[in-house]
């Protein structure tokens, strides 16, 4: 869908990057690098974005990061858009609605990064039945068109391994606080 709406590749590369998660800073290189695409192709698309003031340079000692602006007046809008289009909407109503226990819930991996690899990670924190919480992810795989790895972990489990999870850079799809 996005593709029709946006004509650029690198472009709707971009939009996924910085909008699935405003955590995502990234310097130019290492998005070229990310996206197999040359330095200028990308470079111009940072200026496009950057000018029209959906992303911001972010000064990193010598050199400049990019990231979302999350004060510009059509983020939360593009975010939506980008959950949607990456299926992590559906995630939430198919799965993390109907499982019941559920505290916490993170994407990692590659979606919490911006890219669309066709796998979604999910760990779930809660009380959570491992039978049920697969049978609702073989539903919502069907619906997201994308692989699902969940990790069920208890609150204790969560609290020895969540250094592993890098949480500054997972996504945050559920949580308690902001749930009810």
């Amino acid at each position: 869908m996005l593709e029709t709406l946006i004509t650029s590749k690198t472009r709707i590369k971009l939009i996924l990057k910085f909008f699935i998660n405003p955590e995502n800073k990234v310097h130019m290189r290492g998005l070229a690098t990310e996206f197999n695409e040359s330095t200028n192709a990308v470079r111009v698309e940072l200026n496009r974005l950057t000018k029209a003031g959906l992303l911001e340079r972010v000064p990193d000692g010598r050199i400049k990061q990019y990231q979302a602006n999350t004060k510009h007046s059509l983020f939360s809008d593009i975010h939506n858009i980008v959950i949607k289009y990456m299926g992590i909407d559906k995630l939430i109503e198919e799965v993390l609605a109907k499982l019941g226990d559920v505290e916490l819930a993170l994407v990692t991996g590659d979606y919490a990064r911006g890219v669309d690899s066709g796998i979604i990670d999910l760990v779930v924190v809660g009380e959570i039945d491992k039978d049920y919480l697969q049978r609702l992810i073989d539903k919502a795989e069907s619906l997201v068109k994308r692989k699902i790895r969940s990790l069920a972990l208890t609150r204790d489990e969560y609290n020895q391994l969540k250094e592993n999870f890098e949480v500054s850079k997972a996504l945050i799809v559920w949580s308690t606080e902001n749930s009810n």
